[in-house]
C-alpha cells in the first residue's frame, strides 16, 4: 500500500482499533488458482505473545484450499471514508487551485495463513466472535441458544483460518496534507446536515486527529 508519511499511522493500538470497529476484511491471495478475494469478519488474538487474526470461510469456498499452498496472504480493512468537495476549502476563494479528493482510513495486514478444520477450534472461534459482536446488546445471543445438533451441522460447513501477522500498515488520509484552515473547512462541510456529502463519523475522526 502506498502510504505517504503524512498519512501513515504506526500506532498498533489505533490499527487494531480499526479492525475491531470494521472487522469485515477482504482476504486476498495469489495461489494455484490465481488471484482470489474473499470477504470475512476477522478477530484479533494474541498467540504466544504474537498477534494473529482468526476467521472462518465456507467449506464450499475453494479459497481455503489455495491458502494451504501459499506462504503469504493480504487482508484489507476499510474504515470510514467520504468524498471531499473543493467547495469546503477556504483556500478555494483565494486561489481556486483545488481539486476533489477522498478521505479514508485503511489497515492492511500481511501474514502467514493456516487452515484449521478442528471442530473444537471452530466452535471456539465462532463463539468468541459472536460474544464480541453481541456484547453491546441488551440480551446478547449465545451460541448455546441454538440446538447443539444444529450448531454441529453448521460447523461442518466451515473451515477456520489463523493468520500469523508479519506486517501491518495503517493509512489515515484525513486532509493532513491541507492547511489547518482547509482541514477545518472539510470538518465543517462533513458536519453540515444540509450538505449532500455530510458524514458525521469522518468529521469526528478528523476532529480527533486535528487535536493531536
Amino acid at each position: 500500500m502506498y502510504v505517504p508519511a503524512s498519512f501513515s499511522d504506526t500506532n498498533l493500538d489505533a490499527l487494531l482499533d480499526l479492525i475491531r470497529r470494521h472487522p469485515l476484511g477482504m482476504l486476498v491471495s495469489a495461489g494455484p488458482s490465481g488471484l482470489l478475494a474473499s470477504p470475512a469478519p476477522f478477530l484479533h488474538r494474541e498467540k504466544e505473545g504474537k498477534p494473529v487474526l482468526v476467521a472462518h470461510l465456507a467449506r464450499a469456498n475453494p479459497h481455503w484450499q489455495d491458502l494451504q499452498a501459499i506462504d503469504e496472504c493480504l487482508i484489507v480493512f476499510r474504515g470510514a471514508d467520504n468524498y471531499v468537495s473543493p467547495n469546503w476549502y477556504p483556500s478555494k476563494q483565494a486561489t481556486h487551485k483545488v481539486v476533489p479528493t477522498w478521505n479514508y482510513e485503511m489497515v492492511q495486514v500481511r501474514g502467514i495463513p493456516t487452515v484449521i478444520e478442528s471442530a473444537n477450534w471452530l466452535r471456539g472461534q465462532v463463539s468468541e466472535f459472536t460474544d464480541v459482536m453481541e456484547q453491546p446488546r441488551a440480551a446478547p445471543w449465545k451460541l448455546d441458544d441454538a440446538p447443539a445438533d444444529f450448531i454441529d451441522t453448521q460447523l461442518k460447513a466451515i473451515v477456520g483460518l489463523e493468520i500469523a501477522i508479519t506486517q501491518i500498515q495503517g493509512k489515515w488520509k484525513m486532509s493532513q496534507n491541507r492547511s489547518e484552515e482547509d482541514a477545518r473547512g472539510v470538518v465543517a462541510g462533513l458536519s453540515n446536515p444540509d450538505d449532500a456529502h455530510a458524514n458525521g463519523e469522518v468529521a469526528a475522526i478528523m476532529t480527533s486527529r486535528l487535536k493531536r
